[in-house]
């Protein structure tokens, strides 16, 4: 999709949807924060405005850093976190590598065999990822029963080794801290589809953050916004 349509009617400048998509994603701030910081630059975006930005921008961040992201190692670190939508809490999944650097991620209802499967099969499919030499998770019995139905199916290799090693998960919970952290001013989600769309935006801020993109150094604030324009066609 050209710039021009992606941004067509939205009657802001690209840069400055951008701008909130990725503060918003990256930092602890409310849609509400936004809006004042905004004003404070003598521009009328009130919050629900900068709502319908995130949701709609914030999948598309996602799906254009794919291309760009370096390839990550065969020992998986996977654990679940707790997100909460209309009240109810659902069940995150994340993978890093032995590195810290994101695999994927995937939002569930469930917290299952199945769902853990799914999940899985979503990692594989990654561009920057490949098959595991070894999967570690912690002591939920729903991780052996995806990993047996997986080799079943040929999905991944019999020596697949899973390990259920609290202590070595150990990498995957610290990184959940991020995605926390930026979550938690948002104060729930009002349903399940917007919380999905503005998940993928931040684990895609999370990825950029960490250096996982072939442009960008880890912490180099300045290449992120450089990049982030680029790959939406508005650098300069």
């Amino acid at each position: 999709m050209s710039t021009s349509s992606l941004f067509k009617w939205r009657h802001f400048l690209p840069e400055i949807i951008l701008l909130n998509v990725r503060w918003y994603c990256r930092y602890s701030l409310s849609y509400r924060d936004l809006e004042e910081m905004m004003q404070e630059r003598g521009m009328g975006a009130d919050h629900s405005t900068i709502n319908r930005w995130v949701l709609r921008y914030a999948l598309e961040l996602d799906k254009r850093i794919r291309l760009h992201l370096k390839p990550t190692n065969d020992s998986w670190r996977v654990d679940e976190t707790y997100i909460k939508v209309r009240g109810v809490w659902k069940y995150l999944y994340r993978a890093v590598d032995s590195e810290g650097n994101t695999l994927d991620f995937m939002l569930s209802t469930k917290r299952d065999g199945k769902a853990a499967a799914r999940f899985f099969r979503k990692v594989l499919k990654g561009q920057h990822t490949q098959a595991p030499r070894v999967i570690t998770v912690d002591k939920n019995a729903a991780y052996p029963i995806a990993i047996e139905t997986l080799k079943e199916d040929e999905v991944i290799d019999q020596e697949t080794e899973l390990r259920q090693s609290k202590y070595l998960n150990n990498i995957v919970e610290q990184d959940h801290r991020h995605i926390k952290h930026t979550v938690k001013p948002m104060m729930g989600f009002k349903s399940f589809n917007s919380a999905r769309k503005t998940l993928r935006g931040i684990e895609a801020m999370n990825m950029i953050r960490k250096g996982q993109v072939k442009e960008v150094k880890p912490g180099d604030s300045a290449s992120q916004v450089k990049f982030i324009e680029a790959i939406f066609g508005i650098a300069a």
